[in-house]
């Protein structure tokens, strides 16, 4: 039983090194604002999707895409973002991005944003990867790793 456990436990934080997250950022908002958007770049070693966002300061938190039809800018949510190996999964103003909705009021007066990610990979577990977002008006020009912990779930 223990045995089984551990290997559990393994297999989860060995599927941890399959996803890394860079240049990670979240606008910051003026007030009254009531949602902003988070982005930065996703690279898996295998197959698996992000599907759900989170944060204490954050009411309602969602994967979104963003399109232009026309002169119209469509945004709407996704179930997932598929991320296929080695291949960097951009979320960028203009593009997929994870919209977040419902602001608290202490989201006003944080310096980086607590967020946990959900991914699900082939066989159908769910891990979690907790990173702290900073704010920003653009894009970090570097883009050092945003500090990470790791929770696991299934």
């Amino acid at each position: 039983m223990v045995l089984a456990s551990l290997m559990g436990i393994l297999t989860c934080v060995g599927a941890w090194a399959q996803v890394s997250v860079s240049g990670a950022w979240v606008r910051p908002i003026v007030t009254g604002q009531k949602a902003t958007g988070a982005f930065m770049t996703l690279t898996a070693a295998k197959p698996i999707s992000l599907v759900r966002v989170s944060s204490p300061l954050v009411g309602v938190a969602q994967l979104h895409s963003m399109s232009m039809e026309g002169n119209t800018m469509k945004m709407a949510p996704v179930s997932e973002m598929k991320l296929e190996p080695q291949v960097p999964f951009q979320l960028a103003p203009g593009g997929y991005h994870l919209m977040l909705m419902d602001l608290k009021p202490e989201f006003a007066k944080a310096t980086v944003l607590p967020l946990v990610l959900t991914f699900k990979d082939a066989n159908g577990v769910e891990t979690q990867k907790e990173i702290e977002v900073p704010f920003s008006m653009s894009a970090p020009q570097a883009t050092p790793a945003p500090s990470e912990h790791m929770h696991m779930s299934h």
